[in-house]
């Protein structure tokens, strides 16, 4: 089936999107929701508890449980336009290669704006891992091993999904350590998802959008850290020269909403600062 020059715009923006973002939807973030975003508002399966398992009986069968999937009700909170006027073009005679251009420009403004949005709703949905040791290079494979003991403890599945951001200064630290692997040495499959490499079972992601003054890793599992994204406007080209403003111009628009919800703390987990 064919697209509409504005499915092709918005496809090589989300194109961009994950190439550029470090918490990537299907490595950092599910989408698991039910509704439409557009309505302001989407559910979000918790899975806070486990199908139970029992012993089968050949005459009397298998003793029935009740499922107790719970939703966490979800407002999109973040309403996001690009709206660059290009001057002296009418819509049909904007270069293709300027489109392009200003595309992956919104690409990467809007990358960062999703990252820093997505790091407030992490650190204030996490929970706060005890150990408050200084991180050296000393330390940084204790304390990782700590909290990867936390999580299997928390029954947080080691599927190999289980993720570790951290800032600049922690990821220098962990190039230290001799139990750090270089994603180069993991092959296509880690490389694929942005990881830099892999410590204690996590995958490594390096974040420089996680709060400095605050923030040393974040460590968590993406069945448990949900995102909304979708465009609510498509990206195209409008234009502009009858609006009695802009004469002979033409703008680059569309909206884009999203949320981020994390829906099980113990799923999580912040180390902070000494």
């Amino acid at each position: 089936m064919a697209h509409t020059l504005q499915e092709r715009y918005s496809q090589l923006i989300d194109m961009k999107l994950r190439v550029i973002l470090v918490k990537k939807d299907g490595v950092i973030f599910n989408n698991r929701y039910e509704g439409d975003p557009k309505a302001g508002m989407v559910k979000v399966p918790v899975r806070d508890t486990e199908v139970t398992v029992n012993d089968y009986d050949k005459q009397n069968g298998a003793t029935a449980t009740h499922g107790d999937t719970s939703y966490l009700d979800v407002n999109i909170d973040k309403d996001k336009a690009v709206n660059e006027i290009i001057d002296g073009y009418d819509a049909a005679a904007v270069p293709d290669n300027l489109v392009a251009d200003r595309l992956d420009s919104a690409a990467y403004s809007l990358a960062l704006q999703i990252e820093k949005d997505a790091t407030t709703v992490l650190e204030s949905g996490a929970t706060d891992y005890s150990d408050t040791t200084a991180l050296t290079k000393d330390t940084i494979y204790e304390s990782v091993v700590g909290v990867r003991t936390t999580m299997s403890k928390a029954n947080v599945p080691n599927d190999g999904r289980r993720f570790l951001l951290v800032t600049p200064d922690v990821y220098a630290l962990l190039l230290t350590s001799p139990e750090f692997i270089k994603a180069s040495d993991l092959g296509d499959e880690v490389v694929q998802t942005g990881a830099v490499g892999r410590i204690a079972g996590f995958n490594v992601y390096e974040d420089n959008t996680l709060t400095e003054a605050t923030t040393e890793f974040l460590a968590g599992h993406p069945d448990w850290c949900t995102r909304v994204n979708e465009w609510s406007v498509p990206v195209h080209v409008q234009d502009i020269n009858g609006s009695g403003k802009y004469i002979g111009a033409s703008a680059v628009q569309g909206r884009r909403i999203y949320a981020h919800a994390v829906t099980k703390k113990k799923a999580l987990y912040i180390k902070k600062k000494a």
